[in-house]
């Protein structure tokens, strides 16, 4: 009968168990180690020294993307927090849940769990949806005991992160239905109204004043050249995005963000509100600084400023304070080195991160929203100073016309 080296721990425990046991099949050892109340971390069939061979998991009927994330850790949670071992969780997950993609995610989960790996490890095998930065706080929450505490702390930092997008975007709505809104009256009046108008004047007689004449040639080159004018914006707007989505394109298109006045402002709001964010809760769940710097870079979206904060990394580990080496890149704004400086001084690097990402993010929506204000004037009054000019013209078209009747 084969047997099986094993790592498990107790619900409940902070110490590893390492044994051996003999079981026909490693399903069967998993089983007989489960039944014992106990969380396995590792299980590999003994004298061979390699992990047991694990079965190709199943196709996945569905998709399964980033926002699948919250969802099963949320579920998780409850579970866990309940006196649940992972195992188990997901399990049950697995039975349970009727959504589709989350309940093909559990189940795919479970196929590896149940051939003896870790819940990180199953996890890692999909990173569609989760993470590095995810998988290995789960990680270090099961070597430390500690998975529950890990997973309310995820759970708080991806809810703060949905909302954060759910702002921004309900923020943005407002502006773009503005400037769809003008853009479509102003295409109605010039390519339906002012070709009827110019025909009706025409009908009269006459010559047409200034202001009418302008809109009338306006609207004749629009309808001319429009079309093709969309065919290039668009073929061009083809390209840039294949140019962006390029590794090259990607870092020069992210490095001239950062030198445009006002775009440069939001960006570098953005990333120091990521960067808080993701670095706070690394650091409390007991990852070291200069790997949560490692993993906290990658969350930055801005490639430039992955490259500076890879650049500060490499002096955090040689030896410079984090605060010191932030302030190189030329980014960081200075209440903020300030405030990063107190919290390490005093040990307190985390809870000062979190009230740095606090008050960015109350910034960052007040400048969204004041952004979203001016836009949305500036859309408005070029749509009423297009109106306003439209009749102008019609009337000033209307008063020689009639004028030239009298005479």
């Amino acid at each position: 009968m084969p047997r099986y080296a094993f790592s498990a721990r107790a619900t409940g425990a902070a110490t590893l168990t390492e044994d051996t046991l003999e079981a026909f099949s490693r399903r069967e050892a998993l089983q007989l180690l489960q039944a014992r109340g106990l969380q396995v971390t590792r299980l590999e069939e003994a004298g061979t020294g390699k992990p047991v061979p694990v079965a190709t998991s199943p196709a996945r009927p569905k998709p399964l993307s980033r926002r699948q994330q919250l969802p099963f850790l949320e579920s998780l949670a409850d579970l866990v927090n309940a006196g649940m071992s992972a195992g188990e969780a997901v399990r049950l997950l697995a039975m349970r849940l009727q959504e589709p993609r989350l309940k093909s995610l559990c189940s795919a989960l479970w196929t590896r769990i149940s051939e003896g790996a870790a819940l990180s490890q199953a996890m890692a095998e999909h990173p569609t949806v989760f993470d590095r930065q995810t998988v290995n706080l789960v990680a270090a929450g099961e070597a430390t005991g500690n998975l529950a505490e890990v997973l309310a702390r995820l759970i708080h930092h991806f809810t703060e992160q949905r909302d954060l997008r759910q702002q921004f975007l309900a923020t943005l709505a407002y502006p773009a239905f503005v400037c769809l809104l003008g853009g479509g009256v102003t295409l109605f009046l010039v390519l339906f109204l002012v070709p009827r108008l110019q025909t009706l004047l025409s009908s009269l007689g006459g010559r047409l004043p200034f202001a009418t004449q302008l809109l009338v040639d306006g609207s004749h080159a629009l309808i001319r050249f429009g079309p093709v004018a969309l065919v290039v914006l668009v073929v061009a707007a083809g390209f840039a995005l294949r140019w962006r989505l390029t590794p090259d394109g990607r870092r020069r298109s992210d490095a001239w963000l950062l030198r445009l006045p006002v775009v440069r402002e939001f960006v570098v709001q953005a990333a120091v509100l990521n960067f808080a964010h993701t670095l706070a809760v690394l650091i409390e769940n007991g990852v070291t600084t200069a790997e949560a710097l490692r993993l906290t870079e990658r969350a930055v979206e801005n490639t430039r400023v992955q490259e500076l904060l890879r650049e500060s990394t490499g002096r955090v580990l040689e030896g410079g304070s984090l605060c010191a080496s932030l302030a190189r890149t030329g980014l960081m704004p200075p209440l903020f080195l300030d405030r990063l400086a107190v919290g390490e001084q005093t040990g307190a690097l985390a809870p000062s991160l979190r009230q740095i990402a606090r008050s960015y993010q109350a910034g960052l929506t007040r400048r969204l929203q004041l952004a979203t204000r001016l836009v949305s004037g500036v859309v408005l009054f070029l749509t009423f100073s297009f109106v306003a000019f439209l009749a102008y013209a019609i009337v000033t078209a209307l008063f020689q016309v009639s004028a030239g009747f009298r005479l």
